[in-house]
């Protein structure tokens, strides 16, 4: 792990703890550890437990600010594995693509703000981590053949992050576990034992969500749900939803069966071809195609 991902293990840990960490939790604790009105040492426990349980079930309602130190150290693990690709036209293209469609999905706004970065890889795949970071190889990238086609790309992986798809991989037991540690010492600010622990807790959620993302993948639910979300998307800026049908027949057609990419992480193309077909009954799709569109296309990726 580099000095990059550590620090930002820290500095994240740092977040949970202040919003982990509430007042009215904090008198609880206090009340119970610092003689509990006459409670026998099993009810302390179970009130501590009960505490806890109650911090970590708040947890799961993520602030944007946790959110988004999470996705920055989500983000340096695939930076941590991939290298960017330093053409800057093609990722100015990408952020400006990206971003115009973000404006009109339910999440328009995150913390940090959406940003999206080529990675310098012939995989075929793409990242969302929580809160608007957004690599897409360079073997993705060769599938598309159109502005339509690379905007359903970006409309997918957003439609993950508008639907908190990479937070929902974090196991809540890990939560619990540190935050029953931190309040059995009975102090509202956690010693380095606690931090430690928190941080190692922090680092094991983002492991989870890195683990999910690049070498398991999402569940075929929560594939079939970003698709929607992009079908949505591209109808809202005006490009033809079709092109994810079209984006997904192209890659079906490179992927390597038993490969590192995404034929290893996501449900077969055509599975999910037959479920986006379901929601584009009645709309038209051999729709014109736009001249600028296919310019910028061409003038910012056409060399990949």
């Amino acid at each position: 792990m580099n000095r990059l991902v550590r620090m930002l293990l820290v500095a994240g840990s740092l977040v949970l703890l202040a919003a982990c960490t509430s007042t009215g939790t904090l008198n609880i604790l206090s009340s119970v550890l610092g003689g509990g009105n006459g409670m026998s040492d099993a009810e302390k426990a179970e009130a501590v437990v009960k505490s806890a349980r109650t911090v970590a079930k708040s947890f799961e309602d993520i602030t944007p600010e946790q959110e988004y130190y999470i996705g920055r150290a989500v983000g340096a693990v695939v930076l941590d594995r991939y290298r960017p690709y330093t053409n800057q036209e093609a990722n100015h293209y990408l952020n400006v693509l990206g971003r115009i469609l973000s404006l009109v999905s339910d999440r328009p706004e995150t913390f940090g703000g959406y940003h999206f970065l080529i990675l310098d890889s012939k995989e075929i795949n793409a990242f969302a981590t929580p809160s608007g970071l957004i690599f897409v190889s360079l073997g993705m990238l060769r599938c598309a053949s159109s502005e339509d086609t690379v905007a359903a790309i970006l409309a997918h992986e957003i439609g993950h992050i508008e639907l908190k798809h990479g937070l929902k991989a974090i196991k809540t037991s890990r939560i619990t576990t540190a935050l029953t540690s931190a309040a059995l010492t009975g102090v509202a600010v956690a010693g380095s034992k606690e931090m430690a622990e928190l941080t190692t807790v922090f680092g094991d959620s983002i492991t989870d969500i890195a683990s999910t993302m690049i070498n398991s993948g999402y569940s075929r639910s929560s594939e079939v749900q970003a698709d929607k979300s992009a079908v949505r998307i591209l109808q809202a800026a005006g490009y033809n939803p079709w092109a994810l049908v079209e984006m997904l027949e192209a890659m079906e057609q490179r992927l390597q069966p038993g490969g590192p990419d995404f034929a290893k992480t996501h449900p077969k193309p055509e599975l999910r071809i037959k479920e986006i077909e379901k929601k584009l009954a009645g709309i038209e799709r051999n729709q014109p195609v736009h001249p600028q569109r296919q310019s910028r296309y061409r003038s910012a990726l056409g060399e990949l």
